[in-house]
């Protein structure tokens, strides 16, 4: 029986999946079994699987166990499937429970559309293809082309393929609660994204890449690398389509968010730069993008000296002092740099214990080195008080970003960056502790930096005079919210055009507002457009069903439209 199962499957089968497969088995006796097989020559181990070493030692198992022909090898390959099929389910739930997408369903991706093939069953493998979690285990993991046959042998066309794809995330959607499982749900719409650009469907690939970049902003962060990564991704697929000009504008953001969280000098910061340099290329704007190359390749040359693959035994030895110093808590400034940036790697791998006792010891030896007013020390301060707002610690994180933004309004010019950076984070954190009135001067400071930062009819300034408006709706200040709300729509329209999804998003805020005050033929009206633009956005791939989250993470139906509930806030940088 094991012989046969490993036979009849795709790519081998594993001792955890036989012992799971024959329970009655006992571990002693599997490795007895497994021990004689090898010896014997049937079979090796690749990739951790139990396979066959040779096609001959297939061909004789199918002589010796399989002569009643195609019937016994069904029955095998249907307890392969009632197999993966469960560990399939099981799976999905931990996923969407606990985050663990990026185990779900390999080995189900692998064994499952390939039975399916085998057995001929067209329909299940429709079903299983329609499993965005197997889909996008064998797209991540490069086995583009095999994912293609699939869809061949079932019928369907690329744009069919599309249409059929974004209808079953919507469905995933609807059941998708909770930050975990919208952050899943996000990797699963970048991925379709990224599936449909590779295929060349670039107008129907601007469409999950928009939502995972939403999802993201709302459900991590604005200024989280995830949502770098979708920044990056939507604007490949733009200089593609020749929109420059939306290209841009994301790369920039990318850039920022990337220079905020990883430093001025790290790798993720060159690809920004690259990027942006081969986009200005394209528009034959050679000056600027030679500058931007220059500063790429000095940040990677710098990052390769680090790796120690340029200066050899010397620069091996030096860094080897370097961590010397460090372990033995030699005081200097690159040295709290280097605990620092420990720090934020532990935090983005979620290990929040090491990352704090790294950010802590960073922030000591900054104030002792260069003194506890630097902007060095406010940069300290501002990632232990997102490491602390992480772990829900309110009132410490509040603490923390008080006092960085104390330093860095002393330090930094009124339109620095990183004082719009902690500027947003202590708002944010004010509005969800419940302090709104500390929240407004904080989001009025927002809207002032971007104006000074970008102009005053950039879709920045939109974004934030939405945040600003949001947040007086939360207050009843429906008076103040409305010109806000007026203002941001004027930009998005003249930035993005009438049809945008931020048009969208912006009108449907609006008719909230409007039925709120008793204006229900101009709520109407604004909700009607609202609505044109999301099935203009749905059409682009080929979809009928408006999806039930907005694009700024609120739940916008005829029930909740008419509550400020509904008016959450605008993710959008």
């Amino acid at each position: 029986q094991i012989l046969c199962v490993i036979g009849v499957s795709h790519n081998g089968v594993s001792e955890s999946e036989l012992m799971e497969l024959y329970p009655e088995l006992t571990s002693a006796v599997l490795a007895s079994l497994l021990h004689s097989l090898h010896k014997m020559c049937l079979l090796t181990y690749g990739c951790g699987l139990l396979k066959f070493q040779h096609l001959q030692a297939w061909e004789m198992v199918k002589l010796e166990y399989m002569e009643a022909g195609e019937n016994v090898i069904s029955a095998y390959r249907q307890k392969l499937v009632e197999y993966f099929t469960m560990q399939l389910r099981v799976l999905i739930f931990i996923c969407f429970s606990s985050n663990s997408q990026d185990r779900v369903t390999w080995r189900s991706a692998d064994e499952l559309p390939w039975l399916f093939q085998q057995q001929g069953d067209k329909q299940k493998l429709h079903k299983c293809l329609l499993n965005l979690f197997v889909s996008q285990n064998l797209y991540k993991r490069g086995h583009f082309a095999e994912l293609l046959s699939y869809w061949q042998l079932v019928g369907k066309d690329k744009s069919s393929m599309a249409a059929e794809y974004f209808d079953s995330l919507k469905e995933y959607e609807k059941s998708s609660e909770g930050e975990e499982s919208m952050i899943c749900l996000a990797d699963l719409y970048e991925t379709l994204g990224r599936f449909l650009k590779d295929l060349g469907l670039l107008s129907q690939a601007v469409a999950p890449l928009q939502r995972s970049l939403e999802i993201r902003e709302t459900a991590l962060d604005p200024d989280h690398p995830r949502v770098a990564q979708s920044l990056h991704q939507l604007a490949g697929v733009y200089v593609q389509w020749k929109k420059f000009g939306n290209a841009e504008q994301l790369y920039k953001q990318a850039l920022e968010i990337s220079e905020n969280a990883y430093g001025a000098e790290h790798p993720r910061v060159a690809r920004e730069l690259d990027a942006l340099a081969t986009l200005y290329q394209k528009q034959n704007k050679y000056e600027q993008a030679e500058q931007l190359r220059k500063k790429s390749f000095k940040i990677r040359q710098k990052a390769a000296r680090q790796k120690g693959s340029l200066c050899g035994f010397a620069l091996l030895r030096q860094r080897a002092l370097q961590l010397e110093e460090l372990t033995l808590g030699k005081d200097t400034s690159d040295n709290a740099r280097t605990l620092n940036e420990l720090g934020v790697l532990y935090y983005l791998q979620n290990n929040l214990e090491t990352a704090e006792l790294f950010l802590k010891r960073s922030l000591e030896m900054r104030e002792r080195v260069l003194g506890s007013d630097h902007p060095d020390c406010a940069q300290s301060l501002n990632n232990l008080a997102a490491l602390y707002n992480e772990k829900k610690h309110y009132d410490k994180a509040e603490e923390l970003y008080e006092k960085a933004l104390d330093i860095r309004r002393r330090a930094l010019a009124p339109d620095h960056p990183s004082l719009a950076y902690t500027v947003k984070h202590l708002a944010v954190l004010y509005k969800k502790m419940g302090k709104l009135d500390k929240a407004v001067p904080l989001y009025e400071l927002a809207v002032e930096i971007r104006q000074k930062s970008f102009g005053p009819k950039h879709p920045s300034v939109a974004t934030a005079l939405v945040n600003l408006a949001v947040l007086y709706c939360h207050m009843k200040k429906q008076i103040e919210a409305l010109p806000l709300y007026e203002r941001a729509l004027k930009i998005y329209e003249d930035s993005f055009g009438q049809m945008h999804p931020r048009v969208g998003e912006t009108l449907k805020n609006l008719a909230v507002l409007s039925y709120e005050r008793g204006d229900f033929e101009k709520a109407a009206e604004l909700y009607k457009r609202a609505m044109e633009i999301k099935e203009a956005e749905t059409l682009l791939i080929g979809g009928k069903a408006t999806s039930q989250h907005s694009s700024s993470g609120d739940t916008f139906s005829l029930k909740s439209a008419l509550s400020p509930n509904a008016l959450l806030e605008h993710g959008q940088r």
